[in-house]
């Protein structure tokens, strides 16, 4: 990219600059060195702070460096001919098919702007939700459009190009340098990366990732924060610069003026940047070419053509200033936006060509603009005009237009939506009239694939893109029984192409457990996996990831969240089991609640602490599957008359499931005073340490108060009556693990009670005193009184008492409570008791080995 092979071109009446045609070279004028990598325009510089070089990631010795005009690159002057880094302004014709970014919030960790290579700060970086691309907000604009493929879109099969290999930069301690691939993580540098081979194994995780020639999806018409079903109130899937918002791009100094004197003009790409006011700062000096402006121009927008292409034509030239743009800004009185300052305001035009060629073609045409939007030509529409339309719009967009050409097939579309929110317990014929009633659903296109019932939700396929993007957002603008509407686009995986003996790993994240660890949590997982098995619980529970994976013959659950979470999956996958292919899909635990006792017991530990995911998902990878007791609950309340004896029906009878522990008395009391003090102020129950804290503190306001609880209850225990003592509280334990890890049952052997296991099937009675006797249990200084053990325990409760079925408390009214076992067991992962080797950097060198350095690309 030296100047010599440049052509000069001089055109004052068309360019800001001062208009010295005479001008043999600009007094600022730098050197610059032509190297192998595309794009880089380097020149030297004198270094005044520790600088590591971007190639070989060495520290720079001495004062003096080369920095890329454009992209920052640094360089030693002996790395100069060896770099193969691609400079940002060239990346986008790198890639062959565009995938565009799912842009949200970066996390607080220290990272560099994969457009610029400077360090993020502040609260304006970006990261992609799914490759862990890093920008500025303001480089959002000009980030390549290489994001991980997926899946395969609708017909367009990718399967024939390398979509497993999506690397991006390395992000180290101190620079921005080196390649990784986003599936298996293979490090290499820069210069290495070409002797890597093309395939991808995946890695070490290849049995539990969902391979992405298994998934298809139609996307058309959806963005790619509803394909991957990512929250629209904490992310944002699409960079939505709203109007007057400015870019200030990096100022371009590189030539000097005389006495340093410098103006800075405001530079757009075309009419769509004009009309919303999308403009990037050039600092230019006083004295300058009229193609240094242009060229300037050119990198401020990452445009790696040659300047001699281009001119800068005068914002009020270009007829601009009419009513489709007028007041775009607010602007009062019908005024030009930049009325006393059009000098400063200029807009970047490609010159027409001489000669033009225009052709029509008999077949379509897919586009990528930088958007990654595709369009359909017409069979008679004529390239070269859209061609002009889309330079004018943007030359920015234009620089990354794609054009591909297939054979014109009739491809029927294929949206799969799944509605939820609907009343429970109906039959598919209601659901089609509400459907028809709320959301007019067109009968020719739409069918009802699936019902689940119990969870008021249906499975539709449409055969049309825009009914299928019309009922998607209506759905979300639309109440039934004062209850909201949610959609959901579910992919469609494919099992008849899962590789032999593969295991894919289907991830459930509750954001809302373990304050801010739970959103964490969910980035990771959808950045070391496929994003289509990795589903968000605030997004319509459960059942949208079991639903997808209804076909794949076997796969396991990974549940990040508390005990309850745990329950609810449990729950809904018990509900839908003889819906889905899989038998018994196991079902490890990421502990992110107060208490996790079912996760200690598992061995996942008492909490999540910041552990490396991807040593979670190799233990995941090496659990044992173990059998657990499920059990069901009935409260058949029934008023009750003076002398005990039943007199009618209260309410209707309750079912509820356990899995931990059932409680009565003051366990469930101290329970339930703690759900209301989070009912009132939900935001402060954000970490273990404040939850077990505020338990001390509703203990404490329970010292005082005296219960009886063994003259307000009988219990029968298989059948056999037996006697209580005096106790306060009584809890029936199904784990080895109650109260965030106390051993209420105690470890001394007793002959008439057998040692408690997890699938023994039985439940240990156990009582406790009070409050104190509680507290002594948690720290471990006292077991609970032992009562009894069962497998079929029948309760007669006389006065409204306290419950609480693993951790969820209510009132309960007087009457009968029958506790049996729920049906076959489940099947849990129990983490093994080998230690996994801790790898060294994880994703650096865990996740695959790095060829070897070698001469090759040198």
């Amino acid at each position: 990219m030296a100047d010599s092979g440049r052509v000069k071109h001089d055109s004052p009446s068309s360019s800001p600059g001062p208009g010295r045609k005479k001008a043999q070279q600009s007094p600022g004028s730098k050197v610059r060195y032509s190297v192998n990598a595309p794009g880089h325009c380097f020149r030297k510089v004198t270094l005044t702070k520790p600088t590591f070089c971007h190639h070989c990631s060495d520290f720079i010795w001495g004062i003096v460096g080369f920095v890329c005009e454009v992209c920052n690159f640094m360089s030693h002057e002996k790395c100069l001919k060896h770099a193969r880094t691609v400079c940002s302004c060239m990346a986008p014709t790198q890639v062959q098919v565009p995938v565009a970014h799912c842009f949200g919030p970066a996390g607080q960790k220290k990272r560099f702007c994969c457009v610029c290579r400077k360090h993020l700060e502040g609260s304006s970086a970006l990261r992609c939700e799914v490759c862990e691309l890093h920008v500025h907000s303001d480089c959002a604009p000009f980030s390549v459009s290489d994001c991980r493929f997926c899946h395969q879109d609708g017909g367009l099969c990718y399967c024939h190009m390398v979509f497993f290999l999506t690397h991006h930069p390395l992000l180290s301690s101190d620079i921005l340098a080196g390649m990784r691939c986003e599936w298996c993580g293979i490090t290499a540098h820069a210069s290495c990366y070409i002797i890597i081979p093309p395939e991808c194994s995946m890695g070490r995780l290849q049995n539990m990732i969902l391979h992405p020639s298994c998934v298809r999806i139609c996307s058309r018409n959806f963005s790619k924060m509803h394909c991957y079903r990512i929250s629209e109130n904490s992310h944002h899937s699409e960079m939505e610069i709203p109007a007057g918002r400015i870019f200030v791009g990096p100022k371009r100094e590189h030539v000097r003026g005389n006495r340093g004197r410098k103006e800075t003009l405001k530079v757009f790409d075309g009419d769509d940047a004009a009309k919303r006011n999308q403009f990037r700062l050039v600092s230019i000096p006083r004295m300058i070419k009229n193609e240094e402006v242009v060229e300037a121009s050119l990198r401020a927008f990452y445009i790696p053509d040659e300047p001699q292409d281009y001119e800068l034509q005068s914002y009020s030239q270009q007829g601009l200033f009419t009513d489709d743009i007028i007041n775009r800004n607010g602007t009062p009185d019908n005024k030009p936006i930049f009325k006393d300052t059009v000098s400063d305001s200029w807009v970047l035009r490609s010159k027409p060509k001489e000669t033009e060629v225009g052709f029509t073609m008999s077949y379509p045409f897919i586009s990528y603009p930088s958007s990654v939007q595709r369009q359909v030509l017409s069979g008679q529409e004529i390239l070269l005009e859209k061609l002009q339309e889309i330079r004018k719009t943007s030359l920015r967009q234009m620089n990354q237009t794609r054009f591909y050409i297939e054979e014109s097939r009739n491809r029927v579309a294929q949206v799969n939506l799944l509605l939820g929110g609907f009343p429970t317990q109906l039959e598919k014929e209601e659901y089609t009239h509400l459907l028809s009633e709320h959301l007019s659903v067109k009968s020719h296109l739409v069918t009802v694939t699936h019902v689940y019932s119990e969870q008021g939700a249906v499975v539709l396929q449409i055969s049309c893109f825009s009914e299928a993007e019309r009922i998607y957002m209506l759905a979300k603008d639309t109440s039934i029984s004062s209850k909201q509407l949610y959609s959901l686009v579910i992919p469609e995986i494919m099992q008849s192409k899962l590789a032999k003996g593969s295991c894919p790993l289907l991830v459930f994240v509750n954001p809302k457990s373990g304050g801010l660890k739970g959103r964490e949590i969910l980035y990771s997982f959808r950045k070391l996996l496929n994003p289509h098995q990795v589903f968000e619980l605030t997004s319509g529970g459960p059942l949208p990831g079991l639903h997808a994976f209804r076909e794949v013959p076997h796969f396991r659950i990974l549940v990040c969240g508390g005990d309850g979470t745990v329950g609810w999956v449990l729950g809904v996958l018990e509900s839908i089991r003889h819906k889905i292919t899989c038998p018994e899909p196991a079902i490890g635990i990421i502990p992110l609640g107060t208490g996790n006792d079912l996760a200690r017991v598992l061995r996942w530990g008492v909490g999540y602490s910041g552990e490396d995911p991807y040593n979670i998902l190799l233990s995941v990878d090496e659990a044992e599957e173990v059998q657990m007791d499920r059990w069901t609950i009935l409260l058949d309340a029934q008023e009750m008359t003076e002398d005990g004896k039943e007199n009618g029906f209260l309410e209707p009878p309750k079912i509820v499931h356990m899995n931990n522990y059932f409680g009565l008395g003051i366990d469930a009391e101290l329970s339930l005073d703690f759900h209301h003090a989070r009912e009132v102020d939900p935001d402060k129950f954000n970490s273990r340490f404040h939850n077990k804290g505020v338990y001390v503190k509703v203990g404490l306001q329970k010292l005082s108060h005296t219960r009886n609880l063994h003259k307000d209850i009988r219990m029968q225990v298989d059948k056999h009556d037996v006697e209580l003592p005096t106790i306060e509280g009584l809890i029936f334990l199904n784990i080895p693990s109650w109260g965030s890890g106390a051993d209420l049952w105690g470890s001394d052997s007793e002959s008439r009670f057998g040692r408690p296991r997890i699938d023994d099937g039985m439940l240990e009675v156990v009582g406790v005193t009070g409050v104190v006797h509680m507290g002594q249990v948690q720290s471990g200084m006292r077991s609970g009184i032992r009562i009894a053990q069962g497998s079929y325990i029948r309760i007669t409760v006389n006065k409204p008492i306290p419950v609480q079925v693993d951790g969820e408390p209510w009132i309960q009214s007087p009457g009968q409570i029958i506790i049996s076992a729920a049906g076959p067991k489940v099947c849990m992962l129990r983490k093994s008791k080998t230690k996994q080797k801790k790898q060294s950097g994880s994703l650096k060198e865990g996740r695959s080995d790095s060829p070897a350095p070698s001469d090759g690309g040198q």
